[in-house]
């Protein structure tokens, strides 16, 4: 034993002890310490944003989708947006105000790009004219530039009290197709004047309304590159100088609403292979009245609709 543990002093191989721990512990909280200095020193990565447009689009989803390119707007570490559009359009007042939500994206200095999987038809096609390119795979549908509007059937006065005689009906038939086609020339001249450049087709081929397939729309100007999401969210980075990036995922739209019955103009002549569509719900969330509807939608209502196909 030696001097110092007679006299009651601290052994020395305590003292070293505590130095060999002290210097283990350091080891292995310098590197958690140093990325904890470094993480907070740190701005949150640059992103991408994907905002999906699925389903037929009504007043519902055109303002969720809004609300999604908002936030994007808003959030400093969004760079680009990347639009997944799978949709055969919808009524126009929703796909206008969806296509005035992406124009304000573009205006605020943020590129967009589009990226067509599955459909990409009338009122969708309208709401991604703000972005720079669109990318479409070979069976993508895109196309559709034209507006159905439908009337609802008149019927008996019965115990109806109205204030002019066109209170009720909405106007003639004759007015009902002048906004129609008011409204076709709208949907025409933002494709023209977004895209014209770009188009191999005339403004009356254009107004015929047509579908076509990804491969045929990327020959004649309706659509841009063939690719899928992923070539479309490399396209945004590069847009936005981005080398470093991560992906947001926004959530797709909710599609509460009633349904139409559409289909091809064959389908509807022969009552067959039809598909029910959700354009809207009941415009004042009771039954009984209806209004007259104009969509921007791929498909034929069953009856009592007027077209504007140039």
């Amino acid at each position: 034993m030696s001097a110092e543990d007679k006299a009651g002093g601290t052994p020395t191989w305590l003292y070293v002890a505590v130095a060999v721990a002290a210097v283990l512990i350091g080891v292995f909280l310098a590197p958690q310490a140093m990325r904890l200095t470094q993480g907070a020193g740190q701005d949150t990565p640059d992103s991408v944003a994907v905002v999906p447009i699925e389903g037929p689009i009504t007043s519902s989803t055109s303002d969720q989708i809004s609300a999604n390119l908002r936030e994007a707007r808003r959030n400093d570490s969004i760079e680009a947006v990347v639009l997944d559009v799978d949709s055969p359009g919808g009524t126009v007042p929703a796909s206008e105000a969806l296509y005035l939500a992406v124009n304000r994206t573009r205006a605020a200095g943020i590129p967009v790009v589009a990226s067509v999987n599955g459909q990409g038809a009338s009122g969708a096609y309208w709401a991604m004219m703000p972005a720079s390119r669109i990318y479409v795979t070979p069976g993508s549908i895109v196309g559709s530039v034209g507006v159905i509007g439908s009337q609802p059937a008149g019927g008996a006065a019965g115990s109806r009290i109205i204030t002019g005689p066109d209170k009720g009906a909405g106007g003639t038939q004759a007015e009902f197709r002048d906004r129609v086609e008011m409204l076709r020339r709208q949907f025409v001249t933002t494709v023209m004047n977004e895209r014209g450049d770009r188009l191999d087709l005339s403004r009356e081929e254009l107004s015929y309304a047509k579908v076509y397939a990804g491969s045929v729309a990327q020959r004649n100007g309706v659509a841009d590159e063939i690719g899928g999401t992923d070539a479309a969210i490399q396209r945004a980075a590069d847009n936005a100088d981005l080398e470093d990036y991560a992906v947001t995922r926004m959530d797709p739209p909710e599609q509460p609403g009633l349904g139409i019955v559409l289909g091809s103009q064959d389908s509807v002549r022969n009552d067959s292979a039809t598909r029910t569509v959700v354009v809207e719900q009941s415009p004042f969330d009771y039954q009984g009245v209806e209004t007259p509807h104009y969509l921007a939608l791929y498909g034929v209502p069953e009856r009592g609709e007027v077209s504007a196909d140039g």
